[in-house]
């Protein structure tokens, strides 16, 4: 398996979005190559996929971005094909997002995850992660 960052948008990666991110949302639809463009472009993300066998099986994107108190880093969209599911995609895309986050000098990384991902959450709490006692609100800026 390999775990690499994203520089640049291949058919490959075109692909892999189409088949991946219908099993991590319903309700979003697969970035475009402009989106998928402007996310490897930004010094503030960092897109990685996990390839077996020459297929990406999984991808994570990593925010990072400064606030007053500190270095903060965030894991978002983590999500693996269902074929590759416990081959260990998802634990090695959090751990490659980790020592990303650590070198770039993050005091801290969040994520979230919904109950129902009941295996995702597991794994969460396998790497070190702790669930915290917060609130967490959203507030819908544009219809979708």
């Amino acid at each position: 398996m390999d775990i690499y960052e994203v520089t640049e948008v291949t058919p490959q990666l075109i692909e892999a979005f189409d088949r991946l991110i219908p099993q991590l949302s319903r309700s979003n639809p697969p970035p475009s190559v402009d989106e998928l463009e402007f996310i490897i472009a930004s010094p503030a993300s960092v897109l990685l996929v996990a390839e077996i066998d020459g297929v990406i099986q999984g991808s994570l994107t990593l925010a990072l971005f400064r606030i007053p108190t500190a270095m903060r880093a965030w894991i978002e969209d983590v999500v693996v094909d269902d074929a590759a599911r416990g081959a260990g995609v998802g634990r090695a895309l959090n751990e490659r997002a980790l020592d990303i986050a650590r070198e770039a000098g993050a005091a801290t990384v969040d994520l979230t995850s919904r109950p129902s991902r009941e295996a995702a959450n597991r794994l969460y709490q396998r790497i070190g992660f702790v669930q915290r006692d917060t609130n967490v609100y959203r507030f819908q800026v544009e219809e979708k």
